[in-house]
């Protein structure tokens, strides 16, 4: 059997050569399998998942020659209250000025700075993929339009940037229509508005709406914006039902950024204008399914190997993906009866996609026919979860069934879900990873002294997809026989993953505690599709990352079993809430999430269902240089994860 060490040509194959994409190493991935009753939860995700609630609106900014050797922009923002706060983002340039003039006020405009209640230098993005911002508060304001004029003396470093202004109660909602992204096809997407009350419950709202539009930045930066309708006839539902939509067509593979705008007036009459930024990854459908038969072959007379031919855009297809497909046989009666699940991390060989069934599982479900077919098949980009191949139904004839398909089973057990479990290295040892998240410095390093046994991954700054994050866990973890995690931020979402399709030494750790977090997105953040539309000017640091959009979460969390989630315990944290005050963890982001937060993750959307909540905290915040400590640096936390830790 083979070892879960990796050896140094193992590593080695995974260095890119120019000109020549290595193929990935999943040759320890796991054989998934699961009953008819997680049919449902493994089914793919829904739309509504990749729904968006805004209470902002970021501004695009473009500076131009006012003819006297100036750089100016002029335009204007809603004041729905006396009290505003906004963020200038506009990578820093210092030259930059801002005045505001009221509604209805004649004369010139007033300096921001001399009016605002308070003016701050901070930053705006998620660890180090962020950017430099100056924060304005103000109070005392008249509601309505006012007058907004930026300038530049001389020629600006830089001349784009983003006025990101937080709003009152009213709130855009937009979402995807479907998650069929691949080249080729319409992305639609949906717009609505609606109200926030006094408890952040989101209901009806008789408010007008003046104008929905949509911006669109597609991979090789070309721009177009096209308006949204709710007739009935763009991808928005019945007519008039206040739904409102467009579509655009996804001509290249690649990263999509969309801005969703919606200007109106608020049930009391006041002006309002929001945006809702999306991050839409495009995939390639290069993939699909031959004309030749499904093969089948019994391997080690316990298991049946399913052997689906494909279609391949490219010579020597090494490519691995996310596949998942429902097994069904005719039961006893000649009926067809479901079987189980199949699916996990697949390399194609030979032209061809391998599922494995255990015997086992025929059994359970009373199948001992050669009569079989697969079901729900979807193919999937293993690094956005995307699908590129899928099959309602492909039948399929068994040439002969394990043995242990004829046998009775007493029960499902680990091998039936994941497959012969591979002989671990016992003489490495055992050791705690700790594990940072994405684009993100040492977080841990400083923490050592708080765990035992522990080592330090580091894939500093870096953008990783979960998939990649979690192959380069596993091979750093592959030093030692066993390990547990402790994760911050994605590198919790990165060793679930991790733990569900590739054998690693979590699988061989002991201990209270397999996989622990704090801050992680496990349904995504609001920030990764706005920084992704900031990112088209300044550069997004480590670049956009669809993993962490509710849709790319959603779309990941699809694949993730009961079994793989109830190894997880997680916690999250939020600002310190004091009645008196207004709080925040991070001033610029907080214009952006939802209370309560951490200045990164919101703690609605930090939530792993069928995993183990470990509490919420406040007076903690995601990172350094917010206003509470950082998450991690929490000692009384770090002493109890170090106590239960497996390892």
């Amino acid at each position: 059997m083979n070892k879960i060490r990796v050896s140094l040509s193992l590593l080695s194959a995974a260095i890119a050569i120019p000109g020549l994409a290595a193929a990935a190493d999943i040759s320890n991935a796991k054989l998934l399998s699961g009953p008819p009753s997680e049919f449902a939860s493994m089914a793919p995700a829904k739309a509504e998942s990749s729904l968006q609630t805004s209470k902002s609106a970021m501004i695009p900014i473009t500076l131009r020659d006012d003819g006297r050797g100036n750089l100016s922009w002029e335009g204007s923002i809603a004041v729905e209250a006396e009290q505003l706060r906004m963020a200038l983002l506009n990578g820093g340039a210092g030259d930059w000025t801002m005045d505001l003039r009221a509604p209805f006020a004649f004369g010139a405009s007033s300096p921001a700075r001399s009016i605002a209640t308070r003016v701050e230098q901070t930053s705006y993005g998620i660890d180090g993929a962020s950017q430099p911002a100056e924060y304005y508060a103000f109070d005392g304001l008249s509601r309505g339009n006012w007058s907004v004029s930026i300038r530049a003396s001389g020629r600006s470093a830089s001349q784009r940037g983003f006025l990101l202004v937080e709003g009152g109660a009213t709130r855009l909602l937009t979402a995807q229509t479907d998650f069929n992204q691949t080249v080729g096809q319409q992305i639609g997407l949906t717009a609505k508005v609606a109200q926030a009350d006094e408890f952040g419950a989101i209901n009806a709202t008789s408010a007008r709406i003046s104008s929905v539009n949509m911006s669109v930045t597609a991979p090789d930066g070309r721009q177009f914006t096209q308006a949204f309708y709710d007739d009935g006839l763009h991808s928005d539902g019945r007519a008039r039902d206040g739904i409102y939509g467009g579509s655009f067509s996804a001509q290249m593979a690649g990263d999509y950024t969309v801005q969703i705008s919606m200007a109106g007036q608020s049930a009391d009459g006041t002006s309002f204008y929001r945006t809702a930024e999306h991050l839409i990854p495009v995939v390639s459908a290069d993939l699909s399914f031959a004309r030749a038969a499904v093969s089948t072959a019994v391997v080690d007379d316990s298991r049946l190997a399913i052997r689906v031919p494909m279609n391949s855009g490219r010579a020597n297809d090494t490519r691995h993906f996310r596949v998942h497909a429902e097994v069904w046989g005719a039961d006893r009666s000649g009926r067809m009866a479901p079987v189980a699940w199949v699916g996990g991390m697949k390399q194609i060989n030979g032209g061809q996609l391998e599922l494995s069934l255990d015997g086992r599982w025929l059994s359970l479900a009373g199948v001992n026919s050669a009569t079989m077919e697969l079901r729900n098949l979807r193919i999937e980009d293993p690094d956005h979860f995307i699908a590129v191949a899928k099959s309602q139904r492909l039948p399929f004839t068994a040439a002969r069934l394990p043995t242990s398909a004829g046998r009775a089973a007493a029960g499902i057990t680990e091998d039936m879900r994941m497959g012969p479990r591979p002989q671990a290295a016992l003489e490495a040892g055992s050791r705690l990873l700790l594990v940072h998240g994405y684009c993100s410095g040492n977080v841990w390093g400083p923490q050592t002294g708080q765990f035992t046994g522990e080592s330090v991954f580091q894939d500093l700054n870096q953008n990783r997809s979960h998939d990649e994050f979690a192959r380069r866990v596993r091979d750093y973890g592959a030093s030692w026989s066993s390990f547990g995690i402790v994760a911050h931020s994605q590198g919790g979402a990165a060793a679930t993953h991790l733990y569900t399709y590739y054998w690693s030494g979590l699988d061989y750790a002991s201990g209270n505690r397999l996989i622990q977090s704090v801050g992680t997105p496990y349904q995504g953040t609001n920030l990764a599709g706005n920084l992704a539309v900031l990112g088209q000017i300044f550069g997004a640091g480590c670049g956009s990352n669809s993993n962490l959009t509710y849709s790319g979460a959603a779309s990941w969390l699809s694949g993730i079993p009961s079994w793989a989630r109830a190894k997880v315990n997680y916690s999250t944290t939020s600002f310190n809430d004091r009645w008196w005050a207004y709080d925040y963890c991070h001033i610029a982001t907080d214009l952006l999430l939802s209370d309560p937060d951490d200045g990164t993750t919101e703690r609605a959307y930090g939530q792993l269902s069928g995993a183990i909540n470990r509490g919420h905290k406040t007076g903690w915040c995601h990172t350094g240089g917010m206003r509470d400590p950082a998450q991690t640096t929490d000692g009384s936390r770090n002493a109890d994860m170090n106590n239960n830790a497996a390892r």
